[in-house]
């Protein structure tokens, strides 16, 4: 065969570094931008913020105005805790060279090691926070034990989880001594009672049980503490399925008496050591604000959440000078360009799909969850002229400030469970209905899920028995065995 030339027309799509710049801005949060955008100002010099408007942003501290989401709102976010540990050779090593114990968890930040009280930093300080081996550690300091004891209570606390659990048994712990310390099983199991009567109460349980037992015997005696102990220590499990009535019949007591045990149980916690566990922190920056103006609700942007970025005149005066001559400096003052447009698109983007939103669900607004409307990324994409996936990209990780909270924008879209009139309620709102029926219902006699349904049903809502038991899991609303109460 000949080689030839042969003309062909088609066409194709093409994503120009802008348009790929611009879709991964849209995709990003408030603060994933923020980090974005410090990387081209340390890499691009022709890019600058404007003056006061938060040059100083630090990606490891939240802006000002930020709020950390619980569940699907958010609360405001201050400080986060801390937390360290110790190994366990060096509490081996403490027993074999008769360390001086006494000293842990003091010295080391005392104001006598400081010489100048102005280089503290009192912040740094306050947004600290004290792990539970260090809260147990001061305590065990301060004991009257012998340096051999106190390295061996030290040991067990440091076998703890963060719940203040002790998981494994006193026999795995000895084995992990060294032979020549010569501990015995009776010491470990000393050093463990010691751990137990720390506080916070319950600290050093092996079993739920035993956590909850050790609290009540921190109180005093009463014949309530009494009965309590007694259904924690041998009928715990007849509580959880509140089963009352077999209860009653093995400890002979009465209904008033068993409602003030279940109380007293009811305050105590599980979990005693979980309150020193750090915790991260997420913070949420709003990216629109919903207000009601002349009974109309509206949206606008968020001021803190929007960088503020223009082009650095004195680069850009030196290029206009040596035109031609600039070299790499006129593809960046592009780039930079570029960056400005798309951060301002990105915003301009936002700010339609949330008035969509907000004009879509006004129900809400005015009246709650129980009137929120079923609404899919197609209608706000069609309503506007957009891609489905340009919907999905501004809904995700983008948050609304309305005065009934703060909202994930993907909170206002949801499946939908059709009517007997041949409508349609969202599953929210179904969730809403749910939540207010369990709220109102007598607690000795709680609504089964078929009980719901039939409810709903009443109200024209058709829900499946198993719709129901999904939607009540994810409210986190225990079955109706564990809702019953005396």
């Amino acid at each position: 065969m000949k080689p030839s030339l042969q003309l062909k027309l088609s066409q194709h799509l093409t994503l120009t570094p802008q348009l790929q710049q611009s879709i991964k801005l849209l995709q990003l949060s408030t603060l994933e931008l923020n980090q974005e955008i410090e990387r081209f100002l340390l890499e691009n010099p022709m890019l600058e913020r404007e003056d006061g408007d938060g040059s100083d942003f630090s990606p490891s501290a939240p802006p000002a105005g930020s709020t950390s989401p619980t569940s699907e709102r958010s609360e405001t976010a201050d400080n986060r805790d801390g937390a360290d540990s110790r190994a366990e050779s060096d509490t081996a090593a403490g027993l074999e060279e008769g360390m001086d114990w006494s000293s842990v968890g003091s010295g080391s930040g005392s104001s006598s090691n400081r010489d100048d009280d102005d280089d503290v930093d009192y912040q740094e300080f306050q947004a600290a926070g004290i792990s539970l081996r260090d809260h147990l550690d001061l305590q065990v300091a301060l004991s009257p034990l012998s340096d051999r004891d106190r390295a061996l209570v030290r040991f067990v606390i440091e076998a703890l989880d963060d719940d203040g659990y002790l998981h494994q048994t006193l026999e795995d712990l000895l084995e992990l001594l060294p032979p020549e310390l010569e501990v015995e099983l009776d010491e470990l199991a000393i050093a463990l009672h010691h751990v137990q009567n720390l506080e916070p109460a319950g600290i050093g349980a092996r079993t739920p049980q035993e956590c909850l037992a050790l609290q009540l015997r921190a109180l005093p005696a009463s014949s309530d503490r009494d009965l309590a102990l007694e259904i924690v220590s041998k009928h715990l499990e007849l509580l959880a399925e509140r089963n009352f009535a077999k209860l009653k019949r093995l400890t002979g007591c009465d209904d008033d008496a068993l409602r003030a045990a279940q109380t007293l149980i009811s305050r105590l916690d599980p979990h005693p050591g979980s309150r020193h566990s750090a915790e991260e922190t997420r913070y949420v920056l709003p990216d629109v604000v919903v207000r009601k103006v002349r009974n109309r609700w509206t949206v606008s942007l968020n001021p803190e959440a929007m960088p503020r970025l223009r082009i650095n005149q004195l680069y850009a005066s030196i290029l206009q000078q040596h035109r031609g001559q600039g070299g790499g400096l006129t593809g960046q003052l592009q780039e930079a360009r570029w960056l400005i447009k798309n951060v301002q698109q990105r915003f301009d983007t936002i700010l339609r799909v949330s008035q969509a939103i907000v004009d879509q669900q006004r129900q809400f607004f005015d009246h709650g969850d129980v009137a929120m409307r079923p609404l899919t990324l197609r209608e706000i994409a069609d309503q506007l002229e957009l891609h489905e996936s340009t919907v999905s990209r501004v809904t995700t990780q983008k948050y609304m400030a309305t005065p009934r909270g703060v909202f994930e924008l993907k909170y206002f879209f949801g499946s939908h469970v059709s009517t007997d009139t041949g409508g349609a309620a969202s599953s929210t709102a179904i969730r809403a209905l749910i939540r207010q029926l369990v709220d109102a219902e007598d607690r000795k006699k709680p609504l089964s899920d078929a009980r719901i349904a039939e409810l709903l049903g009443q109200q024209g809502i058709v829900v499946a028995r198993r719709t129901i038991a999904k939607y009540r899991e994810s409210l986190n609303i225990p079955p109706v065995s564990l809702r019953k109460t005396l």
